[in-house]
């Protein structure tokens, strides 16, 4: 077998065997996980790209800005745009039917286990671009979280009503 063929022979193992590589997320169920087991492949080699909602850009260059926040009501408006993009906020209470934690559980523990098996799925990240696509994503969503974590202490500081503070 050729260096060239060896090497092509690896890295279709390392592209179709990604797609079992997953993070343990506790808000996903199984399917969920299963579907992004599908679609990891090509998101490696940065075919596909996670979108960045335009509401995280709008902000991501400044995040404790007021401006055009004088009210509660404004806050709240705010507060309620980046609830739609972003994860349940850390103080959000969500009822949760028992098979639904069971499931997300299994999905959490499948995940977690497939997840370290797959060699050099960093590298191929690195090299294709898509981790440094994630890294953006991942700045996008935390200038969010900030964001609103932010307007929240604003918010109980001038007496809003909820969500406009914690």
């Amino acid at each position: 077998m050729t260096k060239l063929a060896a090497a092509c022979t690896t890295m279709a193992f390392l592209f179709s065997a990604s797609a079992f590589a997953q993070k343990a997320d506790p808000d996903r169920s199984v399917g969920e996980h299963a579907e992004e087991a599908a679609t990891t492949p090509v998101r490696d080699v940065g075919l596909k790209k996670t979108e960045i909602p335009a509401k995280l850009i709008a902000i991501q260059d400044e995040p404790y800005s007021l401006e055009g926040l004088r009210r509660c009501s404004s806050l709240i408006k705010e507060i309620e745009e980046l609830d739609a993009v972003l994860a349940p906020d850390v103080n959000a209470k969500v009822d949760k039917s028992k098979a639904e934690k069971r499931e997300k559980t299994a999905g959490r523990v499948a995940g977690g286990l497939i997840g370290g098996i797959i060699p050099f799925r960093g590298i191929v990240r690195e090299i294709s671009g898509a981790a440094g696509d994630e890294r953006k994503y991942n700045a996008a969503v935390y200038a969010g979280v900030v964001r609103r974590g932010f307007l929240k202490g604003v918010g109980l500081e001038r007496g809003c009503k909820a969500p406009a503070r914690p």
